[in-house]
């Protein structure tokens, strides 16, 4: 899966979500990147969503084509990849997302997680609405809806009711702003700001 390569300088980052662990020998490779895992059934109930579906039309299971039904809301893509053109699993934009602000605070900060939400004006409303509603985390759906203050075009065609965000207060980051709406601590800067 896909998240987006954190670069501070001279280390690059790519964080990789699946079942499973990646193999050992990744992380011995000559390369200028450091691979991260993350389990991707902690976060999602169903994971992969819709699996076998893929936006390009591979199946993942078997890697085999397949013909796709436009009523599904896949969360996963396929690129070719390489001199043979291997399938490349990449996350599509609404899963990626949430999979970045899983990573909130100690992979990404508010304000990349920010910036790069502001960018997100392509979403599409039943990806989100799908992906949401099979998420787990409490953390991600709650971070995800105060992002509210962005407006984009595809929030209104969310139904945030039917989205479990849970009971209670959660504390994100110490010595931060309780957010009142959704119950979240932000850092100071973002508090209020909508």
């Amino acid at each position: 899966m896909d998240f987006p390569i954190i670069s501070n300088g001279e280390d690059r980052h790519i964080h990789l979500y699946g079942p499973h662990l990646a193999p050992a020998w990744l992380n011995k490779l000559p390369l200028t990147v450091a691979f991260h895992y993350h389990n991707s059934e902690t976060l999602f109930a169903n994971d992969p969503i819709h699996f076998g579906l893929t936006s390009r039309t591979w199946n993942i299971r078997d890697g085999g084509a397949i013909e796709i039904d436009p009523q599904y809301a896949p969360s996963l893509s396929v690129m070719p990849w390489g001199q043979w053109e291997w399938p490349l699993t990449l996350s599509t934009p609404e899963r990626a997302v949430l999979e970045m602000l899983d990573g909130l605070p100690h992979e990404a900060s508010f304000e990349q997680a920010d910036k790069f939400f502001e960018s997100l004006i392509t979403l599409r409303p039943r990806r989100l609405q799908t992906l949401l509603a099979d998420c787990k985390s409490i953390k991600v759906k709650r971070l995800f809806f105060f992002a509210d203050r962005h407006q984009h075009p595809w929030r209104k065609h969310l139904d945030k009711d039917v989205i479990d965000l849970g009971r209670g207060k959660r504390s994100l980051v110490p010595g931060s702003r309780l957010d009142p709406t959704y119950l979240i601590t932000v850092p100071e800067e973002f508090h209020g700001n909508r």
